[in-house]
């Protein structure tokens, strides 16, 4: 009997920490999952990310594209792993004529600009996924040729785009027009009578979520209430010393330095 209680009480030992109960999740600390990617800041190099990050300079810069002796530019966005994608495809480009249906004219809206005077131009773009795009944006006929220039300068940097028409190849993560890259917009002015340069297809506005219109407490659009401080570096975001460059180099005014309100995604011909 005593060598049964002996043997019984060896079994309930062996069986009992797989009878215990489960250590709960929330307790459980996994392990850190590194990030995909990472936004340059001013003065950042191949060598001082590489090394932040324990990768190989050589490694960052083939998954970026990039060669000796060009340096990340502030506001792009580095892959910090083999993109899945397969990488950038290269960047191109095209200028289109487009129709009063394409853009939505109509003769009662009286709007400023024929659709003869504008023109859409296709880029290439990199996503917020790290994938190569290509999207369009429909402008006056005489800055096409500096939009395309600027873009090409927004993809050299690595700069990611959110979105930009045709929708259907940014639906994953596009859900609203407003956060859309875009030009020509036949409308006035917000609270006025008075033609937005928009209008004119003489603005382009890039990222808006990421770069929004503030005007004392108005926000536009709202969802950019998350990236109202500027002194970050986030996906999307453009400061003086990096994306807005690409734009203000092909003689663009930027809506960031206005002092009666702060429009980071506006760029304009003649600072309106």
């Amino acid at each position: 009997m005593k060598r049964l209680s002996a043997l019984l009480s060896a079994l309930i030992l062996t069986v009992a920490p797989a009878l215990a109960p489960a250590t709960p999740a929330a307790a459980v600390t996994p392990a850190e999952a590194a990030p995909a990617y990472h936004v340059v800041r001013p003065g950042e190099t191949i060598k001082s990310i590489a090394a932040a990050y324990g990768i190989r300079r050589r490694d960052l810069r083939a998954w970026n594209g990039l060669r000796k002796p060009h340096q990340p530019s502030t506001d792009g966005v580095l892959n910090l792993a083999r993109p899945v994608t397969g990488g950038l495809t290269g960047w191109r480009s095209r200028i289109e004529t487009v129709t009063a249906g394409a853009v939505n004219w109509t003769v009662a809206k009286k709007c400023p600009v024929p659709p003869a005077d504008l023109r859409k131009v296709w880029v290439t773009y990199i996503d917020f996924y790290g994938a190569a795009q290509q999207g369009s944006i429909v402008v006056h006929r005489t800055i096409a040729t500096r939009t395309q220039r600027a873009f090409q300068a927004l993809y050299r940097m690595r700069f990611r785009i959110q979105g930009m028409s045709p929708m259907t190849l940014n639906a994953p993560y596009i859900s609203d027009m407003g956060a859309v890259t875009s030009g020509y917009n036949c409308r006035v002015v917000g609270g006025s009578k008075t033609w937005s340069q928009h209008a004119y297809g003489l603005a382009i506005d890039v990222n808006p979520v990421q770069n929004p219109m503030v005007r004392g407490s108005s926000i536009d659009p709202v969802g950019g209430r998350a990236f109202l401080r500027r002194d970050v570096y986030r996906r999307g975001m453009m400061h003086a010393a990096g994306a807005v460059r690409a734009f203000t180099d092909q003689g663009f005014y930027w809506g960031g330095r206005w002092r009666s309100l702060k429009d980071d995604m506006h760029f304009s011909m003649n600072d309106r």
